[in-house]
């Protein structure tokens, strides 16, 4: 059988292999030739999309924050720096509270023999005293009365406002009394019985408010609650200065 030898055409099969690597040539053409689909986006859309940080970048601060952050930065200091000024001045000048001293008493009427009602006039000889070498102190109100047993038995006398320059000292003579006023009747028996012993334990208080004075600088007003405690020496139809028995204590609260 005669053996058919087929011709070789080197030209026929590049062509071939040619054709073969062409497909997947197109093929691959057509994919990266398709048009990407990309939706519509909204306005609101498009500025969050451009608006959104690089999280590479750990620095990144919105626009809108950075002036917020300064304004609330610079009110910080600012508050700082007010604090410490108001803690020096308040250390350099540190007020005290005045002192209260009873020099002297005495007494012009006591009527307890209609009761409820009692009747008491009375004088005091009081010493302000302002221990402050920087700061004055200025009384917008300041009244007194005279209490027994933790009961008033005078009403209240409102003395004229005062004021103490640094390191000063007033001195006052209220007359306080004179009204009748209605007590219980231990407070009546109480007094007969101690103006009977000839030992009476009052006591002085006076109400008001003040406020501090530096230079120019003017504090609040404070509220002041001055007790001052006294044995006096008073017997029955005695009229005049009394004896202090003992050196009266005066506490001051604010």
């Amino acid at each position: 059988m005669a053996e058919h030898h087929r011709p070789h055409h080197p030209h026929h099969q590049h062509q071939i292999q040619t054709d073969d690597d062409d497909e997947p040539t197109q093929h691959h053409q057509h994919q990266h030739g398709r048009p990407h689909f990309q939706p519509k986006m909204n306005p609101h859309q498009r500025n969050m999309h451009m608006e959104k940080p690089n999280m590479a970048n750990p620095r990144y601060y919105p626009p809108m924050n950075r002036p917020k952050r300064e304004h609330y930065l610079c009110l910080i200091v600012t508050l700082l720096l007010l604090g410490i000024i108001i803690l020096i001045i308040w250390l350099a000048y540190h007020p005290t509270k005045p002192h209260f001293t009873v020099a002297s008493a005495a007494i012009f009427g006591l009527n307890a023999t209609s009761p409820p009602l009692l009747a008491v006039t009375m004088q005091f000889s009081i010493l302000i005293r302002n221990p402050n070498r920087r700061v004055s102190i200025y009384f917008d109100s300041l009244n007194a009365f005279v209490s027994y047993r933790d009961q008033p038995i005078t009403p209240r006398v409102m003395l004229p406002p005062l004021y103490l320059e640094k390191h000063s000292t007033v001195a006052l003579s209220p007359v306080i009394g004179g009204s009748p006023v209605p007590v219980s009747p231990e407070v009546s028996n109480g007094l007969i019985q101690d103006e009977g012993y000839g030992v009476v334990g009052l006591k002085l208080a006076f109400l008001g408010r003040l406020k501090w004075k530096a230079g120019d600088i003017r504090s609040a007003h404070y509220s002041i609650y001055v007790k001052c405690d006294m044995l006096v020496g008073l017997k029955k139809g005695f009229v005049g200065q009394v004896p202090l028995l003992g050196s009266p204590i005066c506490n001051v609260d604010m």
